[in-house]
Parts: structure tokens; C-alpha cells; sequence
């Protein structure tokens, strides 16, 4: 099915290999998976949200998934680092991101915005 074409891609951040999806063309919407889940948590909003316009981002954090497990990297506030530089990497600086976190992902999400 076209709609579960997700493009897959590695992106070099803070030292780790973070796995991201990505679907849509548009503003950025970043989705932050919580415990003990993975970008695919998101699939359904995912697609939802490319088909409205947007371009919605969805990672595996720090020792999820696809990403690089090194867990003397993984606190909060490093996993916060990790995607303020995926978006530095991804994301043209005159664009905004809507950010959309669930269960432990709510935190990192809040932290996110309070920090940058």
C-alpha cells in the first residue's frame, strides 16, 4: 500500500545513529515515541498528517529501534540534545516544528520546548 511508504533514512546526531521517518511535504510536525515504543507507534498519525499537508517526522530515540543503543549516552537531556540537532540537520531555520509527544515522549517533548 502506498500510504505505509515510509522513507526510512539514518541521520548522523550527537555522536549516535538515529533512525527517523519521514512522510509528507509541508511544516514539520516531530513525533516522540514513548516506553518502550518506536517511531512505528506513530505510523497511523504518520500518514494522517503527510496527507494533510504536513511533513511528519518520527524517530527512534536513543536505544530504540534502529538507533545506536549506547546507553552511557541516555538521559533525558541528551535525548533532547539528539533532536535538537536532528532538527538542525533536517529542518531549514526559518521553519517552525509542531512537536507531539506520548508517554515518556510527553517529557522529552515538554523539555524540548522549555530548553530551545
Amino acid at each position: 500500500m502506498e500510504e505505509y511508504d515510509f522513507d526510512h533514512k539514518i541521520v548522523e546526531v550527537n555522536g549516535i545513529n538515529m533512525h527517523v521517518v519521514e512522510k509528507g511535504q509541508g511544516p514539520f510536525v516531530l513525533f516522540i515515541h514513548g516506553f518502550p515504543e518506536l517511531w512505528y507507534s506513530w505510523r497511523h498519525q504518520i500518514i494522517f498528517m503527510a496527507k494533510h499537508g504536513y511533513r511528519a517526522v518520527a524517530p527512534d530515540l536513543c536505544g530504540y529501534g534502529d538507533s545506536t543503543d549506547d546507553l552511557s549516552k541516555f538521559s533525558s537531556l541528551r535525548v533532547v540534545g539528539d533532536l535538537v540537532e536532528l532538527l538542525n540537520t533536517i529542518v531549514p531555520e526559518e521553519d517552525k516544528v509542531f512537536v507531539v509527544g506520548h508517554d515518556w515522549g510527553a517529557l522529552i517533548a515538554w523539555n524540548l520546548c522549555l530548553l530551545r
